[in-house]
């Protein structure tokens, strides 16, 4: 989850923080021989952090072995096997329940094994725990884009997510509206335990905003905001992976009804400009307008990104993020519908409440 507003780098450095902020940062690893070491080594600067669990999630590749070499310079590396995955858990719920059950520190991380955190990433969570008052902290990753599909289809996404989670709104005690990204997701362990924790969500797909909204529903304040300077991600490193992730997610994550989804489809794509551009083959004037209405959306996207902290030249990928856009739109809500979604290598049947087979 990606929102517009505060970035949280920008305020001061955080100050040493008394033993009771002690935190165990808990990673789930399916397969992430590639990546671990990076996450692992990110976390292993945070002075904050007490613990590092990784929860090897049935990995195929050498995820384990990597972990295992990391330990040898790493002395409050542990790894865990998260075992067979119970029926009706989603595998990543399942991994962080098995590492919360073997952490011991008061604080609580949550993130994946795609982040790589900066060296005061805890430090600034836990100074704006103290600020706020906040029992859940999260931040937005920066996200790191590379192959054109990357740029075009993540930020795009992330604008809609920051229009529909607000940081304003979710940091505000009095709106129903929660949102947290579970790539940094810091919470304190007597509130996780409170709302039954990943047990209490075990086949929610969109876990972490389904544990804000449980923490807020609880009364307890939640904090989100922009993670830049802080934990960045490089989220897929290939076009299936990407179009998987999204289609796993992104139709929930706009309504998760029919209605909400083909809201979003004629709501976001350039249905206008390019019908009159095709109009406009036979008649030159309406391929003038079609062409005059896309560069104005193509103005006012651009803006919007800089708004939330990209690139204006992003705005030179707006026609083909439209169209995947819509396109994995269409596909989540196809794959919803049928009741049944696929990822890393397992199948997922979601019904209302969620279960896993």
């Amino acid at each position: 989850m990606a929102t517009s507003h505060p970035d949280a780098s920008a305020a001061a450095e955080p100050s040493s923080t008394p033993r009771t902020d002690s935190v165990t940062a808990i990673v789930p690893a399916r397969n992430e021989e590639a990546i671990i070491a990076a996450c692992v080594e990110s976390l292993a600067r945070q002075g904050e952090i007490a613990q590092i669990l990784v929860v090897n999630d049935q990995s195929t590749d050498r995820t384990a072995e990597v972990v295992r070499d990391s330990m040898k310079e790493i002395p409050d590396l542990r790894l865990l096997d998260a075992g067979p995955l119970p029926e009706g858990w989603v595998g990543k719920n399942h991994a962080l329940w098995v590492g919360v059950r073997q952490a011991t520190s008061p604080w609580l991380l949550f993130t994946d094994a795609d982040a790589s955190h900066a060296a005061n990433s805890v430090g600034r969570a836990l100074q704006i725990v103290h600020e706020q008052q906040a029992a859940l902290v999260s931040f937005s990753p920066e996200q790191i884009s590379r192959k054109w599909y990357e740029k075009a289809l993540i930020p795009f996404v992330y604008l809609r997510l920051a229009k529909k989670f607000p940081y304003d709104q979710v940091n505000d005690p009095k709106s129903p509206i929660a949102a947290a990204n579970g790539q940094f997701l810091l919470i304190r362990r007597d509130v996780y335990n409170a709302i039954d924790g990943h047990r209490g969500v075990a086949g929610e797909v969109l876990e972490d905003l389904a544990i804000a909204l449980r923490v807020k529903q609880a009364g307890y304040r939640i904090w989100f905001g922009s993670g830049k300077g802080l934990v960045r991600t490089r989220m897929y490193t290939s076009f299936d992976a990407m179009w998987l992730g999204w289609k796993k997610n992104v139709y929930r994550l706009m309504g998760g009804t029919p209605r909400s989804a083909f809201r979003e489809m004629e709501s976001t794509f350039p249905w206008i400009p390019i019908l009159l551009t095709i109009f406009g083959l036979k008649f030159p004037f309406l391929l003038f307008l079609g062409v005059l209405f896309l560069i104005a959306r193509q103005t006012i996207y651009g803006l919007d990104l800089v708004r939330n902290q990209y690139p204006f030249s992003l705005n030179f990928y707006y026609v083909p993020a439209a169209f995947l856009y819509v396109g994995v739109l269409w596909a989540s809500y196809r794959a919803h519908v049928k009741g049944r979604i696929a990822w890393k290598g397992r199948e997922y049947s979601i019904g209302a409440p969620e279960s896993v087979k």
